[in-house]
């Protein structure tokens, strides 16, 4: 019987220099889709894929991160003297009952695999989700995508990674996957991986976007990977050996994924967010179509 999923990892230390100046003073994950900053829209994909422990690597200017998911209990008595009952349940529903937070400090910025091992202590000996709040995935119908992810473990142990196909000429932007027959619809064992090969040495056009659910073994090999390139751990490498012990998945998840970290994505993201939503989706396409640029 495979352990259930706890605990989500969200490392949430970098810089966002692709954003600034608007992450001069402000974390990137804080940047809001909409209304809702993208650490929260990770954060709900966790806790309802079942994860009761959220767990953040930050560094030492996303304070805001922790001030968003802590109580403020001043503004919720300004809501409620105002009978804003609404945004009261709103705020008072970032962090479900049930659900606590810690925090890990990344001292030194030396790539996602270091990152993960600065959770170690925390997630102890059990697996675990890693959610990159930079790739947003839109499950318009049916489960999100970190609980399909569950539900492939569930089935078939090990650690699971989430991918989608991507342009050939895009492979060495993300970790390439080489896979054996599908098991199951979406579903394959993964035989290597290679961090951001060149469209000449991917071993094929899957990608490995920001979803993992990871066996505790990796922290082991974390401990041994060295520093590759760019002078980072980086966690490709440590999945590489993984896969030679344990089985490790490739699902194919259902969704839509948005590269947040990239100013188009992000776009994408807040324009069809916004279309998607009950009290804006009418009003919003109206007036995208008055446009004349």
């Amino acid at each position: 019987m495979t352990q259930r999923v706890r605990k989500a990892v969200f490392p949430v230390a970098g810089m966002g220099t692709r954003f600034l100046p608007a992450t001069k003073a402000n974390p990137k994950e804080m940047l809001p889709v909409v209304d809702k900053p993208l650490i929260q829209y990770a954060a709900e994909e966790a806790v309802r894929a079942g994860c009761t422990q959220l767990i953040f690597v930050t560094s030492s200017k996303k304070r805001a991160i922790e001030d968003h998911f802590d109580r403020n209990f001043e503004l919720e008595a300004k809501l409620e003297e105002a009978g804003k009952s609404a945004l009261l349940e709103m705020v008072q529903e970032i962090l479900p009952e049930g659900v606590s937070c810690a925090y890990v400090r990344q001292a030194e910025a030396l790539g996602l695999g270091h990152a993960v091992l600065c959770a170690r202590d925390v997630v102890g000996n059990e697996p675990f989700a890693v959610i990159l709040a930079d790739d947003l995935i839109r499950c318009a119908d049916g489960p999100g995508c970190m609980e399909q992810m569950v539900a492939v473990y569930e089935r078939h142990g090990g650690s699971v990674l989430g991918v989608e196909e991507v342009a050939p000429e895009e492979t060495d932007k993300y970790g390439i996957v080489s896979t054996a027959e599908d098991v199951e619809s979406g579903v394959a064992r993964i035989d290597a991986i290679v961090e951001k090969p060149s469209p000449a040495e991917a071993p094929s056009t899957r990608a490995v976007v920001g979803r993992y659910i990871l066996s505790p073994r990796i922290f082991d090999l974390l401990e041994e990977t060295p520093r590759g390139a760019g002078g980072e751990i980086q966690l490709t490498d440590a999945i590489a050996q993984l896969l030679q012990e344990e089985p490790v998945w490739a699902y194919a998840f259902h969704g839509r994924r948005y590269d947040c970290g990239d100013k188009l994505g992000y776009l994408q993201a807040t324009v069809e967010y916004a279309l998607g939503r009950p009290d804006l989706g009418e009003a919003f396409r109206r007036y995208l179509s008055t446009l004349t640029l």
